[in-house]
Protein backbone atom coordinates (compact mmCIF):
# COMPACT_ATOMS: atom_id res chain seq x y z
CA UNK A 1 0.00 0.00 0.00
CA UNK A 2 1.16 3.89 -1.06
CA UNK A 3 0.66 6.64 0.61
CA UNK A 4 2.10 8.60 4.11
CA UNK A 5 0.65 7.54 7.46
CA UNK A 6 1.10 8.97 10.97
CA UNK A 7 3.27 7.53 13.17
CA UNK A 8 2.55 5.13 16.28
CA UNK A 9 3.22 5.76 19.76
CA UNK A 10 6.73 6.36 20.80
CA UNK A 11 8.44 2.66 21.92
CA UNK A 12 6.03 0.30 19.54
CA UNK A 13 8.18 -1.77 17.33
CA UNK A 14 6.21 -4.33 14.55
CA UNK A 15 8.04 -7.21 12.67
CA UNK A 16 7.02 -9.37 10.28
CA UNK A 17 8.11 -12.55 8.53
CA UNK A 18 6.80 -13.96 5.47
CA UNK A 19 6.88 -16.50 2.89
CA UNK A 20 5.20 -15.14 -0.21
CA UNK A 21 5.16 -18.39 -2.00
CA UNK A 22 3.49 -20.66 0.69
CA UNK A 23 1.14 -17.41 1.25
CA UNK A 24 1.51 -17.31 4.87
CA UNK A 25 3.51 -15.14 7.65
CA UNK A 26 3.58 -13.83 10.86
CA UNK A 27 3.32 -10.03 12.73
CA UNK A 28 4.92 -8.98 15.80
CA UNK A 29 3.57 -6.33 17.71
CA UNK A 30 6.72 -5.40 20.70
CA UNK A 31 5.47 -2.87 23.31
CA UNK A 32 7.20 -0.41 25.41
CA UNK A 33 7.77 -1.90 29.07
CA UNK A 34 5.42 -1.79 31.25
CA UNK A 35 2.78 -1.65 28.97
CA UNK A 36 -1.03 -2.36 30.09
CA UNK A 37 -3.30 -4.35 27.64
CA UNK A 38 -6.82 -5.34 27.02
CA UNK A 39 -8.60 -7.89 24.65
CA UNK A 40 -12.07 -7.72 22.89
CA UNK A 41 -13.31 -11.41 21.06
CA UNK A 42 -16.40 -11.47 19.17
CA UNK A 43 -17.20 -14.30 16.26
CA UNK A 44 -17.31 -18.08 16.84
CA UNK A 45 -14.03 -19.14 14.97
CA UNK A 46 -10.78 -17.98 17.11
CA UNK A 47 -7.56 -19.33 17.67
CA UNK A 48 -5.78 -18.10 20.58
CA UNK A 49 -3.04 -18.38 23.16
CA UNK A 50 -2.93 -16.53 26.27
CA UNK A 51 -5.54 -14.07 25.97
CA UNK A 52 -6.74 -14.72 29.39
CA UNK A 53 -3.82 -12.48 31.19
CA UNK A 54 -5.57 -9.74 29.27
CA UNK A 55 -8.74 -10.79 31.76
CA UNK A 56 -9.68 -7.47 34.24
CA UNK A 57 -8.89 -9.66 37.00
CA UNK A 58 -6.08 -11.83 35.77
CA UNK A 59 -3.45 -10.44 37.58
CA UNK A 60 -0.49 -9.46 34.88
CA UNK A 61 -0.64 -5.89 34.19
CA UNK A 62 -0.31 -6.96 30.46
CA UNK A 63 1.94 -9.12 28.02
CA UNK A 64 5.17 -9.07 26.49
CA UNK A 65 4.27 -8.68 22.74
CA UNK A 66 1.48 -9.55 20.91
CA UNK A 67 1.31 -12.25 18.08
CA UNK A 68 -0.71 -12.22 14.76
CA UNK A 69 -0.11 -15.12 12.60
CA UNK A 70 -1.04 -17.19 10.18
CA UNK A 71 -1.08 -21.08 9.75
CA UNK A 72 -4.31 -21.37 11.62
CA UNK A 73 -3.73 -23.72 15.02
CA UNK A 74 -0.41 -24.70 13.55
CA UNK A 75 0.97 -21.22 13.46
CA UNK A 76 0.48 -20.31 17.61
CA UNK A 77 3.73 -22.72 17.77
CA UNK A 78 5.23 -19.05 16.37
CA UNK A 79 4.62 -17.54 19.59
CA UNK A 80 7.39 -19.85 21.53
CA UNK A 81 9.90 -18.29 19.04
CA UNK A 82 8.57 -14.87 19.95
CA UNK A 83 9.11 -15.56 23.71
CA UNK A 84 13.03 -16.81 23.09
CA UNK A 85 13.85 -13.22 21.71
CA UNK A 86 12.00 -11.65 24.28
CA UNK A 87 13.87 -13.74 27.09
CA UNK A 88 17.16 -13.12 25.16
CA UNK A 89 16.69 -9.52 25.28
CA UNK A 90 15.73 -8.83 28.96
CA UNK A 91 11.89 -8.34 27.91
CA UNK A 92 9.13 -10.39 29.90
CA UNK A 93 7.82 -10.58 33.67
CA UNK A 94 10.14 -10.53 36.76
CA UNK A 95 9.74 -13.84 38.85
CA UNK A 96 12.17 -14.95 41.25
CA UNK A 97 13.21 -17.52 38.89
CA UNK A 98 14.47 -15.13 36.02
CA UNK A 99 11.87 -13.18 33.34
CA UNK A 100 8.71 -14.84 31.88
CA UNK A 101 7.39 -13.52 28.58
CA UNK A 102 4.22 -13.10 28.23
CA UNK A 103 2.98 -13.26 24.76
CA UNK A 104 -0.76 -13.32 23.55
CA UNK A 105 -1.68 -14.91 20.13
CA UNK A 106 -4.35 -15.18 17.43
CA UNK A 107 -4.49 -17.07 14.16
CA UNK A 108 -5.94 -16.23 10.92
CA UNK A 109 -6.72 -19.56 8.61
CA UNK A 110 -4.75 -19.10 5.59
CA UNK A 111 -3.93 -23.13 4.77
CA UNK A 112 -6.17 -23.25 1.37
CA UNK A 113 -4.25 -20.35 0.28
CA UNK A 114 -0.72 -21.36 -0.53
CA UNK A 115 1.17 -24.40 0.82
CA UNK A 116 -0.66 -25.16 3.44
CA UNK A 117 2.29 -28.07 4.89
CA UNK A 118 4.02 -24.10 5.35
CA UNK A 119 3.05 -22.58 8.58
CA UNK A 120 4.99 -20.33 11.01
CA UNK A 121 6.76 -21.80 13.91
CA UNK A 122 8.94 -21.06 16.95
CA UNK A 123 12.01 -19.87 14.40
CA UNK A 124 9.40 -17.59 12.11
CA UNK A 125 8.10 -16.07 15.09
CA UNK A 126 11.55 -15.54 16.21
CA UNK A 127 12.02 -13.91 12.97
CA UNK A 128 9.58 -11.13 13.03
CA UNK A 129 10.72 -9.68 16.47
CA UNK A 130 14.52 -9.73 14.65
CA UNK A 131 12.65 -7.45 11.58
CA UNK A 132 10.59 -5.44 14.64
CA UNK A 133 11.54 -2.18 14.43
CA UNK A 134 9.28 1.11 15.52
CA UNK A 135 7.75 3.58 12.98
CA UNK A 136 4.75 2.72 10.55
CA UNK A 137 5.05 -1.14 9.67
CA UNK A 138 4.75 -2.08 6.08
CA UNK A 139 1.44 -3.26 4.71
CA UNK A 140 0.40 -5.22 2.25
CA UNK A 141 0.20 -9.35 1.71
CA UNK A 142 2.78 -9.83 3.95
CA UNK A 143 3.20 -11.18 7.32
CA UNK A 144 -0.25 -12.52 9.28
CA UNK A 145 -1.90 -10.97 6.08
CA UNK A 146 0.34 -13.35 3.19
CA UNK A 147 -2.48 -15.06 2.85
CA UNK A 148 -5.71 -13.45 3.69
CA UNK A 149 -8.48 -13.17 1.77
CA UNK A 150 -11.82 -11.08 1.76
CA UNK A 151 -15.67 -11.62 0.57
CA UNK A 152 -15.78 -15.23 0.43
CA UNK A 153 -19.10 -16.22 -0.33
CA UNK A 154 -18.65 -17.62 -3.73
CA UNK A 155 -15.49 -19.32 -3.01
CA UNK A 156 -11.87 -18.76 -2.27
CA UNK A 157 -11.08 -18.51 -6.01
CA UNK A 158 -13.28 -15.70 -6.66
CA UNK A 159 -12.54 -13.81 -3.15
CA UNK A 160 -10.25 -10.55 -2.81
CA UNK A 161 -6.79 -10.68 -1.20
CA UNK A 162 -6.31 -8.89 1.51
CA UNK A 163 -3.57 -8.29 3.64
CA UNK A 164 -2.46 -5.88 6.61
CA UNK A 165 -3.60 -2.78 6.97
CA UNK A 166 -2.51 0.47 9.39
CA UNK A 167 -3.84 3.74 10.06
CA UNK A 168 -3.27 6.12 12.96
CA UNK A 169 -4.21 9.40 14.18
CA UNK A 170 -3.73 11.76 17.29
CA UNK A 171 -6.66 12.83 19.54
CA UNK A 172 -5.82 17.00 19.36
CA UNK A 173 -3.31 17.96 22.31
CA UNK A 174 -4.04 14.17 23.16
CA UNK A 175 -2.71 10.33 22.86
CA UNK A 176 -2.19 9.03 19.73
CA UNK A 177 -3.79 6.05 18.55
CA UNK A 178 -2.65 2.92 15.98
CA UNK A 179 -3.91 0.27 14.62
CA UNK A 180 -2.67 -2.93 12.59
CA UNK A 181 -5.35 -5.24 11.40
CA UNK A 182 -5.07 -8.77 9.37
CA UNK A 183 -8.18 -8.53 7.37
CA UNK A 184 -9.28 -12.61 6.50
CA UNK A 185 -13.05 -12.16 6.69
CA UNK A 186 -15.91 -13.91 5.11
CA UNK A 187 -17.65 -10.74 4.69
CA UNK A 188 -16.52 -7.83 2.53
CA UNK A 189 -14.54 -4.60 3.33
CA UNK A 190 -16.44 -1.88 2.74
CA UNK A 191 -15.46 1.49 2.28
CA UNK A 192 -16.00 5.21 3.97
CA UNK A 193 -18.54 5.75 1.27
CA UNK A 194 -20.14 2.20 1.49
CA UNK A 195 -18.14 0.85 -1.60
CA UNK A 196 -17.18 -2.51 -1.76
CA UNK A 197 -13.02 -2.47 -1.28
CA UNK A 198 -12.64 -6.16 -1.56
CA UNK A 199 -15.62 -8.67 -2.08
CA UNK A 200 -16.16 -11.62 -3.93
CA UNK A 201 -16.02 -11.20 -7.48
CA UNK A 202 -18.93 -11.95 -10.36
CA UNK A 203 -18.18 -13.90 -13.62
CA UNK A 204 -17.40 -10.42 -15.18
CA UNK A 205 -14.56 -9.75 -12.76
CA UNK A 206 -16.61 -6.53 -10.86
CA UNK A 207 -17.04 -6.78 -6.81
CA UNK A 208 -20.45 -8.23 -5.56
CA UNK A 209 -22.00 -7.44 -2.04
CA UNK A 210 -22.19 -10.15 -0.08
CA UNK A 211 -24.60 -9.21 2.05
CA UNK A 212 -26.85 -8.95 -1.05
CA UNK A 213 -25.79 -11.69 -2.99
CA UNK A 214 -26.35 -14.46 -0.04
CA UNK A 215 -29.85 -14.45 0.47
CA UNK A 216 -30.40 -15.24 -2.90
CA UNK A 217 -28.32 -18.08 -3.47
CA UNK A 218 -30.35 -21.15 -3.16
CA UNK A 219 -27.72 -23.30 -4.36
CA UNK A 220 -24.40 -21.26 -2.96
CA UNK A 221 -21.74 -22.93 -4.98
CA UNK A 222 -19.81 -22.69 -1.91
CA UNK A 223 -20.31 -22.88 2.34
CA UNK A 224 -17.97 -20.53 3.93
CA UNK A 225 -17.13 -23.04 6.82
CA UNK A 226 -16.30 -21.68 10.23
CA UNK A 227 -12.94 -21.36 11.78
CA UNK A 228 -11.59 -20.03 8.02
CA UNK A 229 -12.17 -16.53 8.55
CA UNK A 230 -11.48 -13.91 10.63
CA UNK A 231 -10.33 -10.02 11.43
CA UNK A 232 -7.43 -9.13 14.41
CA UNK A 233 -6.64 -5.81 15.11
CA UNK A 234 -3.70 -4.61 17.89
CA UNK A 235 -4.46 -0.67 18.91
CA UNK A 236 -1.58 0.56 20.08
CA UNK A 237 -1.49 3.67 22.34
CA UNK A 238 0.10 5.98 24.59
CA UNK A 239 -3.30 7.08 26.30
CA UNK A 240 -2.66 6.38 30.06
CA UNK A 241 -5.17 3.46 30.33
CA UNK A 242 -4.91 0.29 32.50
CA UNK A 243 -6.64 -2.92 32.44
CA UNK A 244 -9.61 -2.11 32.36
CA UNK A 245 -9.19 0.86 30.27
CA UNK A 246 -7.63 -1.40 27.76
CA UNK A 247 -10.91 -3.67 27.76
CA UNK A 248 -13.29 -1.09 26.96
CA UNK A 249 -11.11 0.66 24.23
CA UNK A 250 -10.95 -2.54 22.34
CA UNK A 251 -14.31 -3.29 23.00
CA UNK A 252 -15.23 0.22 21.52
CA UNK A 253 -13.15 -0.64 18.34
CA UNK A 254 -15.17 -3.52 17.32
CA UNK A 255 -17.48 -0.61 16.01
CA UNK A 256 -14.94 0.18 13.93
CA UNK A 257 -14.43 -3.25 12.56
CA UNK A 258 -18.22 -3.38 11.95
CA UNK A 259 -17.87 -0.33 9.75
CA UNK A 260 -15.46 -2.00 7.58
CA UNK A 261 -16.51 -5.61 7.16
CA UNK A 262 -19.90 -6.98 6.37
CA UNK A 263 -21.12 -9.11 7.84
CA UNK A 264 -18.96 -9.13 10.61
CA UNK A 265 -18.60 -10.90 13.93
CA UNK A 266 -20.56 -14.34 12.24
CA UNK A 267 -20.33 -17.58 13.56
CA UNK A 268 -17.76 -18.39 10.66
CA UNK A 269 -15.72 -15.74 11.98
CA UNK A 270 -13.12 -15.62 14.45
CA UNK A 271 -12.73 -11.61 14.91
CA UNK A 272 -10.11 -10.52 17.97
CA UNK A 273 -9.13 -6.66 18.82
CA UNK A 274 -5.96 -6.50 21.47
CA UNK A 275 -5.27 -3.10 22.95
CA UNK A 276 -2.32 -2.02 24.30
CA UNK A 277 -1.69 1.40 26.30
Amino acid sequence: MSGEAQAPPAGFRFGHWTDAEARTGCTVVIPPAGTTGGVDVRGGGTGTREIELLAPLANSEGPTAVLLTGGSAFGLSAADGVSRWLEEHGFGRPTPAGIVPLVSAAVIFDLAEGDAAVRPGPDQGYAACEAAVEGVPERGPIGAGAGAMVGKALGHERATRAGVGYAAAQVPDGPTLAAVAVCNAAGDVIGAGGDVLGGPRRDDGSLARSAELIPVMSEPPYSVRPGESTTLVCICTDAPLDKRGCGIVARMATAGVARAVDPVFSPVDGDVVFCLA
